[in-house]
């Protein structure tokens, strides 16, 4: 596949990150085109400052990475990302009111939603489909693209299990076109990310970037 570099972002959301690991990042970014990175909270000031003016959408999780935080937290965590510098949002949706059936997820997803294009940023939504059947995938997928999110995500990476090819179908068949996906969790090969693509992920999130582009290119 061409250009593949262009689907992914790479990513670093390990507990033991520390400022190297972030110059690396970026340095790879820049070395393999990667479209964005993605990096913890504490981490964006200084990727911010590493991106520099190259083309790299950097960004940030939020409510990660269980996502039952108060909305409040969540927003101001947003806020707080925007102001040092991050362009999108990854944040980790209510897995925990969804469960027990209350509209709170649309709630929280619409206020972070509109807080972020009113600055022009992208919000994306992590359902983390390792808890999800396929009825609560549909479902989730739903509440997302009422909510005005630009993206909906698999994964956290943090769960039993990551993005699943058929979960990528089934979420691309039950979103608009102008909801994008981004797949990611355990995707670690050349050939992994390419089924993504082609089950409609608009995005990769993975750590192995630069296996998954130097493959690529071998091919």
């Amino acid at each position: 596949m061409k250009n593949i570099e262009r689907y992914i972002e790479q990513t670093i959301l390990k507990p033991l990150t520390v400022d190297a690991d972030i110059e690396g990042l970026v340095q790879d970014a820049k070395k393999f085109g990667f479209v964005g990175i993605c990096v913890p909270p504490f981490w964006v000031k200084k990727a911010k400052r590493e991106i520099g003016d190259a083309p790299i959408q950097l960004v940030t999780v939020v409510g990660f990475p269980l996502g039952y935080n108060m909305t409040e937290t969540k927003v101001y965590e947003t806020e707080q990302a925007i102001k040092d510098g991050a362009d999108e949002i990854d944040v980790v949706w209510s897995i925990t009111a969804f469960k027990a059936g209350m509209n709170w997820p649309k709630i929280e997803l619409a206020r972070l939603a509109k807080l972020c294009h009113e600055h022009e940023r992208i919000l994306k939504v992590i359902i983390e489909t390792a808890y999800l059947n396929e009825e609560e995938i549909i479902q989730a997928c739903k509440i997302c693209a009422e909510a005005g999110v630009d993206y909906v995500k698999t994964s956290t990476g943090f769960a039993p299990e990551g993005a699943q090819e058929g979960h990528i179908k089934l979420m691309r068949e039950n979103l608009p076109s102008s909801v994008g996906i981004k797949a990611s969790g355990g995707i670690k090969t050349y050939e992994q990310a390419v089924r993504m693509i082609k089950a409609g992920a608009d995005r990769i999130g993975t750590s192995s970037g630069v296996q998954i582009v130097e493959a690529s290119r071998e091919g």
